[in-house]
């Protein structure tokens, strides 16, 4: 079938209008609604678990095995990102809260400042964990920035960036 018979099928109404219609178009939001799917709802729900466990294990064991805080802290974050897909972005920030979000951030923050100034007083280097009067105090001061510094700085920043990633340019966030 050539162009001028597909133009013929068109009543002459109808081309005539196309053109008024497209100038007087609106755009929708860039933000679309949020459509819910049992699907994707009940696997959160069953993976949920195993990803945040998955996460603890590998933030906890990361000194002596592979992973660490980084890692662990990602995968932790990771499980609101996944929330907030399966059950709405919007409540999911609701839920969780901007405050706790800065919270997991700050605190990590603070442990690990903490921790780094405090060989600073006593007279050694920034993260200087040998002038802790601890047994295996490097050990357990590579662990304590691991765990309470790393992993909760980077859980902290990644919900962060996803929720004001997701409010777009000059959205609420709170």
């Amino acid at each position: 079938m050539s162009d001028t018979d597909e133009d013929s099928e068109i009543p002459e109404e109808s081309r005539e209008s196309e053109p008024a219609e497209a100038e007087e178009e609106t755009f929708p939001s860039p933000r679309r609604a949020y459509t819910e799917s049992e699907v994707i709802m009940s696997t959160v729900r069953v993976v949920t678990p195993f990803v945040l466990t998955f996460g603890l294990y590998i933030t906890f064991h990361g000194a002596d095995s592979p992973g660490g805080g980084f890692q662990g802290g990602a995968l932790v974050g990771v499980v609101v990102l996944m929330l907030a897909f399966a059950f709405g972005i919007d409540p999911t920030r609701r839920w969780l809260g901007t405050k706790a979000v800065t919270l997991v951030a700050s605190l990590g923050l603070l442990v690990f400042a903490t921790i780094g100034l405090g060989s600073v007083v006593l007279g050694g280097a920034f993260l200087e964990y040998g002038l802790y009067p601890l047994e295996d105090a490097a050990k357990y001061g590579i662990e304590a920035v691991e765990i309470g510094g790393i992993a909760l700085i980077v859980a902290g920043v990644i919900m962060g960036l996803f929720f004001l990633t997701a409010a777009g340019p000059g959205g609420d966030v709170e």
